[in-house]
C-alpha cells in the first residue's frame, strides 16, 4: 500500500470539523473516517501483478552513445489503470527519466521508453519494475515490484578506430595493391602474369611458360595468415587510473586497434585477457567477426586486485599453436610485478615467438619530473625520476631477451603498436 498527496489533503481537511466542533472525539472520528477511505481505495485499486509486462532492449551500445529501452504494459482487464511505473536501472546505466505516468484503458497496451546513456562499460543489468496503481478516489494505491530482467552490454568506446582508414592505406600499399609486388623475405606466391621487359628472370614460372608457350612470371605479396596473439593483463596493475580512465581501458583500445588492422591483413588473431584465470579468449578468421567478438567479450572484463599468473597466460599462448607468432603482451611496466611474474617465463616465450611488451605510460609522471617550484614539487619530481628509472630497468631486462618494448601514453600506444606491426610486415619478420 502507498499513500498519495491526496491522503495528506484529506487529513488536513479535518481542520474544518475540528474548528466547528473543537473536541478530541472529532479528531478521532475524522482520522477513523480517513482510515476507512484509504482502506476502501486500496481495496478498489487494481492489482499491479495483473498487468502483463514485457521488456524491449538492444543487446549492446557503445560507451558514450545512447540506447532506448522500452517496457510494454498490457492491461488484460476492463478497468482503466492509473498510476506510475518506475523502471529501475543502476546509476552507471545513465537512465534519464525512470518514472512514467501510466493511464491504460482495459484491453490496451502502452510503451514506456527510458533513454540510457551509460557512463561505464560492461553489463548494465535492470532488476525490477515497480508499479504503483491508484484507487478510484486517488488517496491510496497498491504498489508491487515485478522482476523484469534485462541486460545491456556497454561496449568499449574504442577511440582509436578513427585511425583505421590511415593504417589500412599503409596496409594496402604493403599488400601490393598500390605498389609492385616483388619477391623477398616475408613474401608468398600470389598470382601469374605475362612477362614484361624488366621483370626479374628468376621469377619466371617455367611450367606455366611451357603450357602457354609464352613467358609467364610469378608475382608475390606479403605473407598472410600469420598468427597474432594479444595477451591483455587484467591484474591489479591494470586497475590504476590514467587521465580519469582505467589503465585497462587504454590497453583494450590498443588491443582492439591491432585486432582490426591484423584482421584486414588476413592474419589469424587471438585475444586473451586474464590474470589468475583466463577471463576471455577470442579467436577467428573472419576479420569482422573477430573484431566484433573481441569488443563484445572484453566489454564486461574489469581489472581484479590480484597478481597476474604469467605461467598460466604463457601456457594459454602455447595452447594456441606451435607456429611462430607475434605475441603482444599488454601490461604495465611495473617492475615489482613483472620482474617476479613475467620475467621468469619470458625467455621460453621469446625463444618460440616474436614478443612485444606494450605498456601504458602515465603522462602525469612526466609532468611531475618537470616540477621544481616548491619543496613538495622537488620531492614529487624525485619520486617520478625513480619510477621512470625502475621502468627503464625493467624495459632493459626485456630488451636483453630480444623483446621489443613500447611504453607510450594512452593516446599514442595504439598507433605505436600498429605501426610496429606494420613495420614487421614490411620487413618480412612475421
Amino acid at each position: 500500500m502507498a499513500l498519495t498527496p491526496r491522503a495528506l489533503w484529506l487529513v488536513l481537511l479535518g481542520i474544518v470539523p475540528v474548528v466547528l466542533r473543537p473536541a478530541a472525539s472529532t479528531v478521532w472520528l475524522w482520522l477513523l473516517l480517513c482510515a476507512v477511505v484509504v482502506m476502501v481505495d486500496v481495496l478498489l485499486a487494481p492489482r499491479p501483478r495483473s498487468l502483463q509486462l514485457e521488456r524491449e532492449l538492444p543487446t549492446s551500445v557503445r560507451l558514450g552513445d545512447s540506447a532506448r529501452t522500452s517496457v510494454l504494459v498490457t492491461n488484460p482487464g476492463t478497468r482503466v489503470v492509473r498510476g506510475v511505473l518506475r523502471d529501475a536501472w543502476p546509476p552507471s546505466a545513465g537512465a534519464g527519466s525512470t518514472r512514467h505516468t501510466l493511464r491504460l484503458p482495459g484491453g490496451e497496451r502502452a510503451r514506456l521508453t527510458t533513454v540510457l546513456t551509460p557512463t561505464r562499460r560492461g553489463d548494465r543489468v535492470a532488476d525490477r519494475v515497480t508499479l504503483r496503481l491508484r484507487g478510484p478516489i486517488g488517496v491510496a494505491a497498491r504498489q508491487a515490484s515485478v522482476e523484469l530482467p534485462g541486460t545491456l552490454r556497454v561496449l568499449h568506446e574504442f577511440p582509436s578506430r578513427r585511425h583505421i582508414p590511415s593504417r589500412l592505406a599503409v596496409l594496402r600499399q604493403l599488400d601490393g595493391r598500390a605498389a609492385m609486388r616483388t619477391r623477398g623475405q616475408g613474401t608468398e606466391f600470389d598470382s601469374l602474369r605475362d612477362y614484361v621487359e624488366g621483370d626479374d628472370v628468376r621469377s619466371i614460372d617455367w611450367r606455366a611458360t611451357a603450357r602457354r608457350r609464352d613467358l609467364v612470371v610469378r608475382t608475390w605479396q606479403p605473407e598472410q595468415h600469420r598468427r597474432i596473439v594479444i595477451v591483455l593483463d587484467t591484474s591489479r596493475t591494470s586497475a590504476g587510473r590514467i587521465d580519469d580512465a582505467p589503465r585497462l581501458d587504454s590497453g583494450m583500445d590498443a588491443a582492439l586497434f591491432l585486432t582490426a588492422i591484423a584482421g584486414h591483413a588476413r592474419d589469424r588473431v587471438h585475444v586473451i585477457a586474464g590474470d589468475r584465470e583466463v577471463r576471455a579468449h577470442v579467436s577467428g578468421h573472419d576479420r569482422v567477426g573477430v573484431l566484433h567478438d573481441a569488443i563484445s567479450e572484453l566489454a564486461p572484463v574489469d581489472a581484479r586486485l590480484v597478481e597476474a599468473d604469467w605461467r598460466l597466460l604463457a601456457s594459454e599462448v602455447a595452447r594456441v599453436g606451435t607456429q611462430r607468432a607475434l605475441v603482444v603482451l599488454i601490461t604495465p611496466l611495473e617492475s615489482s610485478a613483472l620482474e617476479e611474474g613475467l620475467l621468469p617465463v619470458l625467455p621460453a616465450l621469446a625463444a618460440r615467438h616474436r614478443v612485444v611488451v606494450a605498456s601504458v605510460a602515465d603522462p602525469a609522471v612526466d609532468r611531475m619530473r618537470r616540477g621544481r617550484d616548491s619543496a613538495t614539487d622537488v620531492y614529487a619530481a624525485a619520486a617520478a625520476e625513480r619510477t621512470v628509472a625502475l621502468r627503464e630497468r625493467t624495459a632493459g631486462a626485456f630488451r636483453s631477451l630480444g623483446v621489443e618494448v613500447l611504453d607510450e601514453v594512452p593516446s599514442r600506444l595504439p598507433l605505436a603498436l600498429v605501426d610496429h606491426y606494420l613495420a614487421l610486415k614490411r620487413q618480412g619478420l612475421l
